[in-house]
């Protein structure tokens, strides 16, 4: 079987990255987001056409180089870290790539994410594979903490070769509706990110209500985010359809108002190849199958490879596998 993705490195290296813009508090203010409607719209993706066959293994091929790897789990280490590098390096059994004819396919991560700490670990195992390596930052998950000391951290982990830095902001400048102050730390983390891209991490599910998350998600691309990211994955409430959509939607209006493409990443709870479907359709069908590309969309996931390397061999051989033959780490 032969199966053909494009290469999107060219769509990446002419990508225009935001440059961020004022603080437009008028249109802040005119963000209303309608929970109803955004359920029912929610509620539909998958229920009306799913992909099959080879087009579902295409999708899935897609999917996985969409998947930031990660472990941020507190017992990490060194070796776990290199594993899961392995594992990007290799995100396929070599027997599964033979069988579907993709060989000569860049089928790699979108990006392996870490604490800071493991940075310089991951860059090293990663050498030669063009993966980057994302750091979390700014005092993840909760992002209380001072901001010269999470400046410091953003700074640190760039000095280490991090080419993606995923930092919090403070849920509690959201709720209060401090859009500046909210605004000038984004800001100023940019700044600090230098060359490295920003993805900038709501906590949505610590945010009460969609039209918060619509807000927040506006003030975070005026301050000039790469990438508008759910949750750390630590909340009670992570990734969701709901959730996803507002987000999306913000993205939509950003790009018709400035001309820059803004990337999203759900993170928390995808685990499924099923997961990852609904939400690459979630995004052809509101943005376009432009969107679905490495530079301006990805998954949060430390699981959701296993999964899918099991649908891929049960479409080759009509037998789903055990986990254990798709080992993480």
């Amino acid at each position: 079987m032969s199966l053909k993705i494009v290469d999107n490195s060219h769509s990446e290296a002419v990508h225009k990255r935001n440059p961020g813009y004022p603080l437009d508090l008028d249109w802040v203010e005119r963000v209303r987001m309608n929970r109803s409607a955004l359920e029912r719209r929610a509620g539909s993706i998958g229920a009306r056409r799913t992909v099959k066959k080879d087009y579902q293994l295409a999708w899935l091929l897609k999917a996985i180089t969409l998947i930031d790897l990660t472990t941020l789990n507190a017992d990490d280490t060194p070796r776990r870290v290199e594993r899961l590098c392995a594992k990007a390096r290799n995100p396929l059994r070599s027997d599964i790539v033979e069988k579907l004819g993709v060989g000569d396919l860049r089928i790699l991560p979108g990006a392996v994410c870490v604490y800071h700490t493991f940075v310089k670990t991951a860059v090293d195992a990663l050498e030669g594979t063009g993966i980057p390596v994302a750091a979390v930052s700014t005092a993840f998950p909760h992002g209380l903490a001072p901001v010269e000391t999470k400046i410091a951290e953003i700074e640190a982990s760039v000095k280490d070769g991090a080419r993606e830095i995923d930092i919090v902001i403070e849920r509690g400048m959201v709720l209060r509706g401090d859009w500046q102050a909210l605004y000038d730390q984004v800001k100023s983390f940019r700044k600090a990110c230098g060359d490295a891209h920003i993805k900038t991490i709501l906590g949505t599910g610590e945010l009460a209500t969609q039209t918060n998350i619509a807000k927040a998600s506006l003030v975070c691309m005026l301050a000039g985010a790469d990438f508008i990211k759910t949750s750390t994955g630590k909340e009670k409430v992570n990734a969701n359809l709901v959730t996803s959509l507002t987000m999306i939607r913000m993205i939509r209006w950003f790009a018709e108002e400035t001309g820059i493409e803004i990337g999203y990443k759900p993170a928390g709870g995808i685990a499924t190849a099923g997961d990852a479907l609904k939400y690459m359709a979630l995004m052809k069908e509101e943005l376009g199958t432009h969107w679905l590309q490495p530079h301006l969309f990805r998954f949060g996931a430390s699981s959701l490879l296993t999964d899918i390397e099991r649908q891929l061999e049960h479409g080759l051989t009509g037998h789903y596998a055990a986990d254990y033959r798709q080992p993480m780490v």
